[in-house]
């Protein structure tokens, strides 16, 4: 994170997105622009802790970096295998999911899923509190269909040895779309005893400011994969022109993409791995690019398409 004037800047997890390869580069090209970047969540998969979850946090990219593992839980055992496992690959700190809005993990009781189930936070609560060499957080959303399912939760969270709480103003059944709840926004953040940094519809320098207005700092999502000069740019106090914004999306991509390129096998899963990087550039990179760059189905395709980019 961030610390400027007490106040705090994340770069948020996001599945699929921010794994270690973007989050070193991303580091790396904008000058550190994010001092804290959380990982994707690390679950347990049919019975299992994804190994794939622990070789993000392990990976040799997150050399030097202020990383905060993430996990996502349904119950007291698998949050005590997944802090075992974080705490075993070094970690001293561990972010709690309580606001994933996927049916999926949700359902399940993960998630914001955890909102609804105060009895079994309860336990958790009492496991947090009782690993004393381990710096905890929270990142949540205000329920699952009720933006005032969180009042259930408020003494349990107040409980627990926090470091911070991040909160998305939204019901999980909201996804990432529609009304913020301000006012029970504001109402869970006073309630709290810990500080509370802001999330969500962060896509501009000037939106990180009015974040920072309503609490103890902010953690940017989706704002850092469509304009990644975000925090760079408000960290200078001024925006950048098109031209210089593209001119770091294309130093990034190439970072990424060398990477995948020398470590994965076949056009196949480089392209898996690397188209998403576009997903929500369109605005930055035209309509034409982007759609080349997604029927892309082979690496030399692919990159004629970037090429186009700067044509």
């Amino acid at each position: 994170m961030i610390k400027m004037e007490n106040k705090i800047i994340a770069v948020a997890p996001m599945q699929g997105y921010t794994d270690a390869p973007f989050r070193h580069f991303h580091s790396a090209i904008y000058d550190g622009a994010g001092d804290m970047y959380c990982s994707p969540f690390i679950r347990v998969e049919h019975g299992e802790i994804r190994r794939r979850d622990l070789r993000d946090i392990t990976s040799e990219f997150n050399s030097g970096m202020n990383l905060l593992p993430q996990i996502i839980f349904r119950d007291l055992d698998e949050f005590r295998r997944l802090v075992e496992a974080v705490a075993g690959a070094g970690y001293g700190k561990i972010d709690l999911n309580m606001g994933c809005p996927f049916p999926p993990q949700v359902k399940k009781g993960r998630g914001a899923g955890m909102i609804l189930n105060p009895a079994e936070l309860k336990r958790i609560v009492s496991a947090v509190n009782s690993y004393q060499e381990i710096h905890f957080s929270v990142k949540m959303r205000l329920g699952v269909t009720s933006p005032d399912e969180f009042r259930g939760v408020v003494p349990l969270l107040n409980e627990m040895r926090l470091e911070h709480v991040t909160v998305h103003p939204r019901v999980a059944a909201q996804q990432y779309g529609g009304e913020l709840y301000m006012a029970q926004y504001e109402e869970l953040r006073d309630a709290l005893s810990h500080p509370v940094i802001y999330n969500g519809d962060i896509i501009s320098p000037a939106d990180i400011n009015a974040a920072l207005s309503h609490g103890d700092g902010a953690m940017i999502g989706r704002g850092i994969l469509a304009r990644p000069s975000i925090i760079a740019e408000w960290r200078e106090g001024r925006e950048w022109n098109d031209s210089e914004r593209l001119e770091k999306i294309l130093q990034l991509h190439a970072g990424i993409f060398d990477h995948y390129e020398a470590t994965l096998c076949g056009d196949a899963q480089i392209l898996m791995k690397i188209k998403p990087f576009w997903d929500y550039l369109e605005p930055e990179i035209g309509h034409k690019s982007f759609k080349l760059i997604k029927k892309a189905t082979s690496v030399a395709k692919y990159q004629s398409a970037v090429a186009t980019i700067t044509d």
